[in-house]
């Protein structure tokens, strides 16, 4: 999968959302580490920053959407399609200007190559429904 531009943003956050949920580490820590990285250089650092920052300031809001959309409680995840989860609602909710199309399309990917096995469908069915609520309310 592809590490630069908003791609490899997407897919930085998403393993610095897996991490944060094994380690317990908070955002400095998650930022300091990522930016030390050698795929850091080559993503959308601005994205990177303003998508796990949202994320982390906006986790039980998240997890309400996960509620919502899905019929797995949040703390039952797997934490790999957690962390997509949690990326793809931060992105369908704040950040107007990517498809929805694109946004359900990469978290996909991202489950598939990362989560577990059929993980994919998951993430697709509760993005799709939450795709079309959220974007219909904005």
């Amino acid at each position: 999968m592809q590490t630069r531009g908003r791609s490899g943003a997407r897919r930085l956050v998403m393993q610095a959302l897996y991490q944060a949920q094994i380690s317990g580490h908070e955002l400095a820590e998650l930022r300091r580490q990522f930016r030390a990285g050698s795929d850091y250089q080559g993503c959308d650092q601005a994205y990177f920053e303003t998508l796990l920052q949202n994320v982390c300031e906006q986790r039980a809001t998240l997890d309400q959407d996960i509620a919502a959309y899905g019929d797995i409680a949040a703390d039952q995840l797997d934490p790999v399609e957690h962390a997509v989860l949690w990326l793809a609602l931060a992105e369908l909710r704040f950040h107007a200007d990517v498809p929805p199309a694109v946004i359900i399309n990469e978290a996909v990917q991202l489950a598939k190559i990362f989560g577990a096995e059929g993980g994919h469908r998951y993430v697709n069915g509760l993005l799709d429904k939450a795709g079309q609520k959220l974007r219909a309310a904005a």
